[in-house]
C-alpha cells in the first residue's frame, strides 16, 4: 500500500504543515445555512457506519460523498448499510483503500470528515483534517498514549484559530438526561461531592481468526481491540465513557491513580497483549476518590453506571436521579440512541451557525484519564497526572506498512515498560 509513515516523524516536527493554517472562515458556514453539507467516512467498521448513520440523520441537506478504510471489505460491508440511506452520495470514484485513504477522503469536496479507525491513528488524521480546513467528528478515544493526547491538544488549538468544528464521540455530554443531573450535581443538590464509582463491565467481544496470507501488521489491524498500540486497552477504548462522565461529574481531573489488573480470560496469544479487566482507584483534587472498574468476560455480571456521593445525597447519573435531601428523578426520555444523532445535530449546526464546537480538550482529558489508569495497572504504580502530561510514551510503530510488527509484551506490574 502507499504512503507509509512514521509518527514518530510525524510527531517530531510539530506538524510544520498545520503550523501555516489557513486564515479563512470554512466555506461551508460562508455558503449559508441551505447549503449542502459533504461528509466523508474514514473507518468503516460498525461504529464507523454507525456514525454516519447518524450524521445522515441529525440534519437536513447532509450527504456522504466519500469513503475510506484500510481494507475493501469493510467498505463493502459498510455500503451494504449506508447505500440505502437517504443521502449516501458516494460515487465509485470517491472510494478509497490503504494507508493514505484518509488523506484522500479529506482531500475530496467534503466539508466534515467522521473519522472512526481504531484510535491509534486519530491524531494523525486529525492534524490532516485541521491542516486542510476540515472539520471533524472523532470517535473517542482521540488517543492511545500520552504523546497523542498532547497533539489532539495542540490540534484543538490550531483548529479553535481556524474556525474549525472538533465534535468527539463522548455522547453522554449531548444526552439530556446526563447534562440535567451532572448541572445538579455541579450546582450542589447532592451537597459538596465526596466521591464515586464508575464501571463499565462488559460482555466478551469479537475475534477474527488468522489467516494464511495475513502479516503480522494485518492481523493486529484486524484485532485491533486486542492491540494496545491500536485500541489503547479497555481504559481507554470503551471505559472512557464512565471516565468521561467521570471527569465531567467531577469538574476536575484526577491528580494521580492507582490500579490493578490482568488477564484472567482472554489469555492466549491471539488476543495481543491488552488485560481483561482493571480497577482503578482515581484521586482527584481535594483527596476525593472514584472507584472504576472494568472487564470484558462472558457469563459474568455486567454493568455500566456512575454514581457520585455528596454531602446531602447521592447521584446515579445513567438512571438520572437523585437520593437524598433534595431528591429528584428526570422525567423525560432517556436514550442513548437519540444521544448518538443529537451529537451530529450539534455539530451541524455549530457548523452552519458559525460557531464551531470544539470538544478536543475535554476528550483529550479525559482520554488522558483512562490512559492514566491504565498505566497505574500496567505499572503497578502510583501514577501522577503531572507524570502522563510529561511522558514521551509513544505506542505507535516504527513505520506504518504491512508486513512484520512486533507488539509489546503483554504487561507485568513490578516490571520497566
Amino acid at each position: 500500500m502507499s504512503d507509509p509513515i512514521s509518527r514518530r516523524d510525524f510527531v517530531k516536527s510539530g506538524t510544520a504543515a498545520t503550523a501555516a493554517f489557513m486564515s479563512t472562515v470554512p466555506l461551508v458556514h460562508a455558503r449559508g445555512q441551505e447549503t449542502t453539507i459533504k461528509i466523508g467516512l474514514v473507518g468503516c467498521g460498525g461504529r464507523g457506519s454507525g456514525a454516519a448513520e447518524n450524521c445522515l440523520a441529525s440534519a437536513g441537506n447532509v450527504q456522504l460523498t466519500a469513503l475510506g478504510d484500510m481494507f475493501p471489505d469493510r467498505i463493502k460491508g459498510a455500503q451494504r448499510t449506508l447505500s440505502k440511506l437517504q443521502g449516501y452520495k458516494v460515487s465509485d470514484e470517491m472510494v478509497f483503500t490503504g494507508w493514505d485513504a484518509y488523506k484522500k477522503v479529506v482531500d475530496s469536496s467534503v466539508d466534515l470528515v467522521l473519522f472512526a479507525t481504531p484510535p491509534g491513528f486519530r491524531p494523525i488524521h486529525l492534524a490532516y483534517a485541521v491542516e486542510k480546513g476540515k472539520h471533524a467528528f472523532i470517535e473517542k478515544p482521540c488517543a492511545v498514549d500520552p504523546v497523542g493526547v498532547k497533539k489532539v491538544l495542540e490540534l484543538g488549538k490550531k483548529a479553535a484559530e481556524k474556525k474549525l468544528a472538533i465534535v468527539a464521540g463522548t455522547q453522554y455530554r449531548h444526552q439530556t438526561s446526563f447534562m440535567e443531573t451532572i448541572k445538579r450535581i455541579h450546582d450542589g443538590q447532592i451537597g459538596d461531592v465526596v466521591g464515586g464509582r464508575a464501571y463499565y463491565n462488559a460482555g466478551a467481544l469479537w475475534k477474527r481468526d488468522r489467516k494464511p496470507e495475513m502479516s503480522e501488521m494485518e492481523y493486529q489491524l484486524r484485532m485491533w481491540i486486542y492491540y494496545d498500540w491500536l485500541s489503547g486497552d479497555q481504559p481507554v477504548e470503551q471505559h472512557i465513557h464512565t471516565i468521561d462522565v467521570t471527569d465531567w461529574a467531577m469538574n476536575a481531573r484526577p491528580v494521580k491513580a492507582v490500579a490493578t489488573g490482568g488477564r484472567q480470560v482472554r489469555v492466549e496469544p491471539e488476543f495481543g497483549n491488552v488485560y481483561d479487566h482493571f480497577t482503578i482507584d482515581y484521586e482527584y483534587p481535594g483527596g476525593k476518590h472514584v472507584m472504576s472498574m472494568c472487564r470484558q468476560m462472558a457469563n459474568v455480571a455486567n454493568h455500566v453506571g456512575a454514581y457520585f456521593v455528596g454531602t446531602k445525597g447521592e447521584a446515579d447519573v445513567y438512571k438520572a436521579e437523585i437520593k437524598g435531601e433534595k431528591p429528584w428523578k428526570f422525567e423525560g426520555e432517556i436514550s442513548i440512541a437519540k444521544a448518538y444523532i443529537q451529537e451530529h445535530t450539534d455539530l451541524i449546526n455549530s457548523i452552519r451557525n458559525g460557531k464551531p464546537l470544539n470538544e478536543a480538550e475535554h476528550v483529550a482529558h479525559s482520554t488522558l484519564t483512562a490512559i492514566l489508569g491504565r498505566e497505574a495497572a500496567y505499572t503497578g504504580k502510583v501514577v501522577t497526572w503531572d507524570e502522563m502530561m510529561a511522558s514521551d510514551l509513544d505506542l505507535s510503530p516504527e513505520k506504518y506498512e504491512f508486513g512484520p510488527n512486533v507488539a509489546r509484551p503483554v504487561p507485568k506490574p513490578g516490571t520497566e515498560r
